[in-house]
C-alpha cells in the first residue's frame, strides 16, 4: 500500500530547495521551512497533518499504522 503526501507553503520564500534530477533514478527533492509548529492532527483518521506558521505537510497514513511505526521505533531504541 502506497502513501501520498502534499506540502502547501504560504509563500515561496519559505521554500529552501526544490529539484528534479535528471539522473536515472529520477529523484525529486523538496525542502522548506514549516516554521513554528502550530498543530498536529489526524484528518478523518487517515491523514497526518502538521501545520506550521509557514505551511502544511499532509501525509496519507492512518492513525493505527502511525502508532505501529512509532512503537516499533521505541522498541528498537530500547534494544540499542
Amino acid at each position: 500500500m502506497g502513501h501520498a503526501f502534499s506540502v502547501e507553503m504560504k509563500c515561496r520564500r519559505h521554500v529552501k530547495n526544490m529539484s528534479v534530477s535528471s539522473d536515472p533514478h529520477h529523484r525529486v527533492f523538496f525542502e522548506g521551512e514549516l516554521g513554528e509548529l502550530k498543530e498536529l492532527s489526524m484528518v478523518e483518521g487517515a491523514v497526518l497533518e502538521i501545520r506550521g506558521a509557514n505551511g502544511v505537510l499532509r501525509i496519507d497514513i492512518g492513525e493505527d499504522e502511525l502508532r505501529k511505526m512509532l512503537s516499533r521505533k521505541e522498541e528498537k531504541e530500547k534494544v540499542s
